[in-house]
């Protein structure tokens, strides 16, 4: 797929591939999707987090009753990241507050967000742990995501998501893995392209220089999916 585009794929998540692997040994997949479970002192609270942001009195309310987004902006790999002025512009567009997610490495691209989207658009990067970021993607309204691991924990969360997909695709098996008889994600992507799937992992730059996987992206279909039935 990634070196000649000829799709020999099978239509089967990698978490069912692995289980497939194990059942000679007994193994058989409960139905139950994945589990993360947060240790305790590491829930956020959301009193806690209207404090950690000194939010506005409208933003802070919000917050308190759990209306936010939260917007995971890191992934190990450039190349599954949308360009951070196409971040900016779903975040401006967006009604309720956003709250980024991500390590200390996407602390000063967080800064660079909420100076350009606004207060609404609060800056998580490097103030959580995993734990307690994974806290706080369980208590969000929904998630917006790049192909990482926090997408994983939210599905483990049975939460909405919004995965969005660059130089990988969701046809490699490692979308969202949710129980039996639950769907909540939704996979946006730019279809058409010729290069894509560039690569099963990612690069730090795209090697056709134009990086159309993420510059093709409509923000402003995105903002709307992300709020849809929300506001």
């Amino acid at each position: 797929m990634v070196r000649f585009k000829i799709n020999r794929l099978p239509r089967v998540h990698i978490v069912d591939r692995y289980l497939a692997a194990a059942a000679p040994l007994g193994i058989a997949n409960d139905g139950k999707g994945l589990d993360y479970f947060i240790p305790s002192g590491q829930e956020v609270a959301l009193l806690d987090l209207a404090h950690v942001f000194s939010a506005e009195k409208e933003i802070r309310e919000r917050l308190l009753e759990g209306r936010f987004l939260a917007f995971v902006i890191g992934a190990a790999h450039a190349t599954k990241r949308l360009p951070i002025h196409k971040i900016i512009s779903i975040c401006r567009q967006s009604q309720l507050p956003i709250l980024l997610l991500g390590g200390l490495e996407d602390q000063q691209t967080g800064d660079a967000i909420v100076a350009a989207a606004g207060a609404h658009v609060l800056n998580g990067c490097g103030k959580f742990s995993l734990h307690q970021s994974a806290s706080l993607v369980r208590q969000a309204r929904r998630v917006i995501t790049h192909d990482t691991g926090l997408m994983h924990i939210a599905a483990a969360f049975r939460k909405e998501i919004l995965s969005v997909w660059g130089n990988t695709i969701p046809e490699f098996g490692m979308a969202p893995y949710y129980p039996e008889g639950i769907w909540a994600n939704t996979c946006v992507q730019t279809p058409g392209l010729p290069c894509r799937p560039c690569s099963k992992i990612g690069f730090q730059k795209c090697p056709k220089g134009h990086f159309r996987c993420m510059e093709g992206m409509d923000e402003t279909q995105i903002a709307a999916l992300a709020h849809a039935g929300l506001i």
